[in-house]
């Protein structure tokens, strides 16, 4: 199995993101790719349909109306290990084009490793508003008033009870006759826990990796463990060449400010807050990270960058605020990452102001479905905020203090401009999302929690330091060494016992509570 580089999954999104939502690094599972679509069933040997083949469900188009009718939900499923009796696994793909994630009917994922444990049957359900799973065929916001937490969560009741899967005996496996689990990483991760939380029994048990349960506004945690492990020549020299970023960016000297986005061969930029938010992009590919990454990611090689000096390599206090802006200007202006990060326009002066522009950008206007970056900012502004920005002043910083959550806030209404006439207050949503849905203090049984200590969302997550949850013996907590979302992949167990532990935990939990597992029809 190979996993696709941030360098790839930049070129990919770059086609649906706008400037300001690339920025604001959203979640998701690492995407796994495929050799071949070929099965068979384990145990009869029997031919299965391919792992491509897609299904779908008549979902409702909204759940509070039923009168307004369906529209067609794809799934994709296998079922190359079920034997009768054994549980059905439900992944949500979350805010992405879940055909890209077809892997995770296979065993070098977590889900189709379970399946092949627990003898269980995995689908791939993909989110309403994302791919090609439309209630409607445009973004616009009257389309997208039927894109709340509530919806998704609706969606999972409404299919486990009326589905009939294409497999033998697929119409009797509703959730009163045969266990489900729901699977989910980073924001369907979040989706698992909220779910349960707010259809208790519905499901028999959860697994939630790197979920993001706890929404906030003012996200400053978000680069928090890039900071406790990234290399430590390389957070010192960061920290000092934003310290004189910031300063620079203050002083009010316009010569100096635009000499300093020169530097970065980002002089065309007008706005000095989408300067600031330029240079944080590097540091935001952290969360590409796995441990079977090597050194040829783009962080590490960002890093390299600032520790080479004249042939040495710089010790634990980094060389110092005024090599770190030459190397860091060297590596925009030199290096693949900003051409990979802007694409085909990055090759006019026009188009490098374009790329990093959240003032007046052609993404804002974009309402074609299969925009992931509009569906997501949709559900941040309305829901979320999650916006990641500078820390206060008593916190090491990685990216510019001037970055707040003002600056996506006012995003919200370049996009969506019939609902928000002035910028939304987040934080006040945000907190309406973890009183209706639990955040952090869930007390859910018979859902797990898996966490890596290099994962840029923890914070936010069960195993955020703020966190009051402490888990249960019925709400089990796994903490791995792992970056986000590790524990999805089995090759990442096999380069770490910690995260290795976490997948086998897991299994033995799961065991015992389908063991326990009694049907009600």
């Amino acid at each position: 199995m190979a996993i696709k580089t941030d360098e790839d999954m930049t070129r990919t999104a770059w086609a649906y993101a706008g400037p300001g939502i690339w920025g604001n690094s959203r979640h998701g599972v690492p995407i796994p790719d495929v050799e071949s679509y070929e099965v068979k069933h384990k145990m009869t040997g029997e031919a299965l349909p391919s792992l491509d083949t897609v299904y779908y469900f008549d979902q409702l188009i909204d759940h509070d109306d039923p009168s307004l009718g369906t529209f067609q939900q794809r799934y994709w499923m296998s079922y190359s290990y079920y034997q009768p009796g054994g549980p059905i696994l439900l992944m949500n793909a979350g805010e992405q084009d879940a055909s890209g994630l077809i892997g995770y009917l296979t065993t070098t994922t977590i889900t189709g490793y379970l399946a092949e444990k627990l003898n269980g049957t995995v689908v791939l359900l993909e989110h309403r508003f994302f791919g090609q799973s439309n209630p409607y065929p445009d973004l616009t916001t009257e389309s997208l008033r039927v894109l709340t937490i509530q919806q998704a969560i609706d969606d999972h009741e409404y299919f486990i009870k009326n589905v009939q899967l294409p497999m033998p005996g697929g119409d009797q496996l509703g959730p009163d006759k045969a266990p489900w689990i729901l699977f989910g990483g980073s924001y369907p991760g979040a989706l698992t826990s909220y779910t349960m939380y707010n259809k208790p029994g519905l499901f028999a048990a959860g697994y939630a990796s790197s979920a993001v349960v706890q929404a906030t506004s003012d996200f400053w945690g978000y680069y928090e463990p890039t900071g406790e492990y990234m290399p430590q020549n390389c957070s010192a020299d960061v920290e000092a060449a934003i310290a004189y970023v910031d300063e620079v960016m203050g002083s009010g000297n316009a010569t100096a400010i635009q000499a300093l986005k020169e530097t970065f061969g980002l002089g065309e930029l007008t706005h000095d807050d989408d300067f600031e938010w330029a240079l944080a992009t590097v540091i935001q590919t952290w969360q590409n990270l796995l441990l079977s990454s090597g050194r040829g990611q783009t962080f590490n090689k960002f890093c390299l960058s600032l520790a080479s000096k004249d042939g040495q390599i710089a010790g634990p206090d980094g060389w110092g605020a005024e090599h770190a802006i030459s190397a860091w200007g060297a590596f925009y202006l030199n290096g693949p990452f900003l051409p990979s990060r802007c694409g085909s326009i990055y090759d006019s002066d026009e188009g490098r102001a374009a790329c990093f522009n959240t003032y007046n950008s052609f993404a804002y206007g974009a309402t074609n479905v299969n925009n992931w970056a509009r569906s997501w900012m949709w559900l941040l502004c309305n829901e979320f905020g999650f916006w990641q920005v500078g820390g206060p002043a008593t916190s090491p910083a990685l990216v510019s203090r001037l970055l707040t959550p003002a600056y996506w806030e006012r995003q919200c209404t370049y996009y969506f401009p019939e609902v928000f006439s002035s910028p939304p207050d987040t934080a006040a949503a945000a907190s309406r999302t973890n009183q209706k849905y639990g955040g952090w203090d869930v007390p859910t049984e018979r859902l797990i929690f898996l966490n890596g200590a290099r994962d840029p969302w923890r914070e936010v997550t069960v195993a955020a330091a703020a966190s009051p949850n402490n888990g249960s013996d019925l709400q089990p907590h796994l903490f791995g060494d792992g970056y986000h979302c590790s524990d999805m992949l089995i090759s990442e167990g096999d380069l770490s016992p910690a995260v290795k532990a976490e997948q086998q935990q897991a299994l033995q939990y799961f065991a015992q509570w389908l063991a326990d597992w009694k049907p009600t029809a």
